[in-house]
C-alpha cells in the first residue's frame, strides 16, 4: 500500500478516475509494496487497480499501451526508503572517510532495487527468501558484490555473521537463469591469492549466467583509525593479481568464449604494466567499475584526433587529474600538441591531501586540494576537470564547495568533461557545439 502524491496530466490513471492522495493498494491482484511491484504488474495493458479513498475502498478498470506508465507519482522513487547495508565491511570507504562531510555521503545502501533500476551493487546480506523469488519471478537481472565464496572468510570481510550463508542465493539466482555481474574488492593478505582463484573458480562454475565480474583494489584513506588492518597493493602484489586474473581470463575464454573476469584498471597502473588492448575489455561490462576506462579513452581520443580538424589560433588550456590517470592524462595531451602546434596543455596532477596520498584516482579529488595546489600556477584559458570529481548532475565537489567556488580562487573558467575521448579532444581545443 502505497500513498499516491500526484497523477500526470492526461494519464491513463487520469483519465480513468485516479486522484492525488488515493491509497495504492493492488495491481491485478497483486499487493503493491514498491517500485518494483508498480513497474511490473503495471506493464499490462489492461489494468484492475484497487484504491482506498478517503478510507473506502474503490476499484478503478485503465486500459492502456503495453508499457505505458500509469501515470501515478510518490512520494520518493522508490515508493519507499532505501535499504541500507547491514555489513560493517573491512574495506569500507564509508567508514574511511572523515567526519563534518553531507550527511549523505555516510548513507551506505544495499538496495536490490537500485541493484536493478541503476545499477549499484548489492551484498544480498539483508535479503530474505521472498526477495530472491521476487528477483526470479521478475527476472531481474542484478549486480553482487561477492568479494569472496569462501564462507567464513565472508563473515569475517563484511563483518555479518549472515553473510557466509547469503552466498546460496548467488547459485540459486544463477541457476534461475538471473544474469549476474559480480565485484571483488580484493584486499592483500585477505581474499587474494589462493582465495581469489577460489572466488574465480566457484563463480566461473555459474557461467554464462554470471556475465561479467570486477576485480577491484582495495582503497585505504588516511582516516583509519581503530579499522582494521588492511594495507595497499604493491608493484609485485598487484602483478601477481593481474596473473591470477588473466590465467582465468584465458580458461573462460576457452570454455566460454569470453574473459568474463576483469581486473580494473588501477591494478595496472600500481604494476606499472601496460594496460590491454581494446579488444580484452570485449563489451566493457565493467566499465562503470573502472574497468577499461583509460583503454577507452586513449581508444577514443586517437580515432577523435585522426579526424579532427582545428583552425583556431593560439589556446593555452590546463587539465587537472589524479596521481593514477596523470600518465595516460599527460600523454593524450602531448599527442594534441603535437597535432595542433598553437595549442598548449598544461596536465597538473593532484596529490590527495584530502583523504591522503594513497587514493589517486581523479574521482575522489576536492575543491580544496585543487585550490592548494593550482593557485598561482600556469593555468591557460581554461581548467578541464573530471565530471567525476562532481555530484552527479551538479557543480558540487565532494567536499561541498562548487566549481564556481574553485573558479573564484584560482582565476580561471572551469570545463567539466566525461570520461569521453572525443568530448576530451574538444575540450581541449576549445570546441563547442
Amino acid at each position: 500500500m502505497v500513498k499516491i502524491n500526484s497523477v500526470m496530466h492526461g494519464s491513463p490513471a487520469d483519465l480513468s478516475g485516479v486522484k492525488s492522495g488515493d491509497i495504492l493498494v493492488e495491481i491485478n491482484g497483486h499487493g503493491i509494496k514498491d517500485v518494483l511491484d508498480y513497474m511490473y504488474y503495471a506493464a499490462d495493458t489492461d489494468i484492475t487497480v484497487k484504491l482506498e479513498r478517503n478510507d473506502k475502498p474503490l476499484t478503478i478498470n485503465i486500459s492502456k499501451d503495453e508499457y505505458d506508465d500509469l501515470g501515478l507519482e510518490f512520494e520518493t522513487f522508490l515508493m519507499d526508503q532505501k535499504q541500507s547495508c547491514s555489513n560493517k565491511c573491512v574495506f569500507c570507504f564509508i567508514d574511511q572517510m572523515p567526519p563534518g562531510m553531507r550527511e549523505t555521503l555516510y548513507f551506505k545502501d544495499d538496495d536490490a532495487r537500485l541493484s536493478f533500476l541503476q545499477g549499484n551493487y548489492v551484498t544480498l546480506t539483508n535479503m530474505k527468501q521472498e526477495d530472491i523469488d521476487r528477483i526470479i519471478e521478475m527476472k531481474l537481472n542484478i549486480n553482487v558484490s561477492v568479494h569472496t565464496t569462501n564462507p567464513e572468510l565472508r563473515v569475517k570481510m563484511m563483518h555479518n555473521r549472515f553473510a557466509g550463508e547469503k552466498l546460496k542465493f548467488i547459485r540459486q539466482l544463477a541457476e534461475n537463469g538471473i544474469k549476474l555481474n559480480c565485484q571483488i574488492v580484493c584486499c592483500p593478505g585477505l581474499n587474494d591469492g589462493d582465495e581469489l582463484r577460489r572466488s574465480l573458480t566457484d563463480l566461473g562454475e555459474l557461467m554464462p549466467n554470471i556475465t561479467s565480474m570486477a576485480v577491484v583494489p582495495v582503497g585505504l584513506t588516511k582516516f583509519r583509525e581503530g579499522l582494521y588492518p588492511l594495507v595497499s597493493f604493491t608493484k609485485e602484489t598487484a602483478g601477481d593479481t593481474i596473473d591470477i586474473i588473466e590465467e582465468f581470463q584465458q580458461k573462460f575464454l576457452k570454455k566460454f568464449g569470453t574473459r568474463t573476469v576483469f581486473p580494473s584498471d588501477e591494478f595496472y597502473l600500481i604494476a606499472e604494466r601496460e594496460l590491454p588492448q581494446v579488444e580484452v575489455y570485449e563489451d566493457f561490462s565493467q566499465y562503470e567499475n573502472g574497468v577499461g576506462m583509460l583503454r577507452s579513452l586513449i581508444d577514443e581520443f586517437e580515432k577523435a584526433l585522426d579526424i579532427a580538424e582545428w583552425e583556431g589560433g593560439e589556446r593555452c588550456v590546463s587539465i587537472a587529474t589524479g596521481y593514477s590517470a596523470f600518465n595516460t592524462i599527460k600523454m593524450l595531451a602531448e599527442m594534441a600538441e603535437n597535432r595542433f602546434p598553437l595549442l598548449k596543455c598544461n596536465v597538473y596532477r593532484i596529490r590527495n591531501d584530502f583523504f591522503g596520498e594513497t587514493i589517486t584516482v581523479t574521482g575522489l579529488i576536492t575543491a580544496q586540494d585543487l585550490i592548494a595546489q593550482l593557485k598561482g600556477k600556469e593555468l591557460g584559458d581554461e581548467l578541464l576537470i573530471s565530471s567525476s570529481m562532481l555530484r552527479r548532475d551538479s557543480d558540487v565537489f565532494l567536499d561541498d564547495l562548487t566549481v564556481a567556488d574553485v573558479e573564484r580562487e584560482i582565476n580561471v573558467s572551469i570545463k567539466s568533461t566525461n570520461s569521453d575521448g572525443y568530448e576530451l579532444l574538444d575540450a581541449i581545443m576549445g570546441v563547442t557545439y
